[in-house]
């Protein structure tokens, strides 16, 4: 029973650090338009920690609002981060380093369309059209940052988050003290 106990509670933890990881990123590459290390590390993520990604994810958005407020922007996030990891789960049989870069510059390239969704139901077709339009720029921008940070950074922090994730569960299944 402690043993249970202690596996949720350091799984807890890790999904918390997880998300705050997340937070830290987001706020560190704010000052560059559209070039964030978000996308990349939820794919990794989900990778490594299939559905309880969505608990990083949704910890990630709160705190987000918390940070800079709940405004319309922050609804679309309640939806657009969780389909990117619907995708990844999706694709999670692919081995690919380039598969995995085009699925994140493609995510990039679609970001604005659909963070549109919310200006579509609060103020219609036009606003929806003005708000995706005026993006596009910066979608580009998202699209290649996206695809060359994850050309670049997916097989090492891959190999870095595999090997934390398999010395917890190897710690709380009696093969080890868990430590790296």
């Amino acid at each position: 029973m402690k043993q249970k106990r202690a596996t949720r509670v350091i799984s807890l933890v890790t999904m918390g650090l997880l998300s705050a990881i997340l937070l830290v990123a987001q706020v560190s590459l704010a000052f560059l338009p559209n070039i964030e290390l978000v996308t990349l590390l939820i794919i990794l993520y989900t990778l490594v920690y299939k559905k309880q990604v969505f608990l990083i994810i949704y910890a990630f958005v709160l705190l987000e609002g918390v940070l800079y407020g709940f405004g319309i922007w922050w609804i679309s996030y309640l939806y657009v981060w969780p389909l990117l990891a619907l995708v990844v789960l999706a694709m999670r049989k692919n081995q690919s380093v380039v598969i995995w870069a085009v699925a994140a510059g493609a995510y990039g390239l679609a970001f604005g369309a659909l963070t549109a969704i919310p200006y579509l139901i609060s103020g219609g077709p036009g606003a929806a059209f003005a708000y995706w339009a005026a993006g596009i720029p910066y979608d580009i921008i998202h699209c290649a940052s996206n695809f060359v940070l994850t050309l670049v950074l997916f097989k090492p922090l891959f190999h870095l988050l595999t090997k934390l994730h398999t010395s917890q569960v190897n710690a709380f299944q009696g093969g080890g003290s868990g430590a790296p």
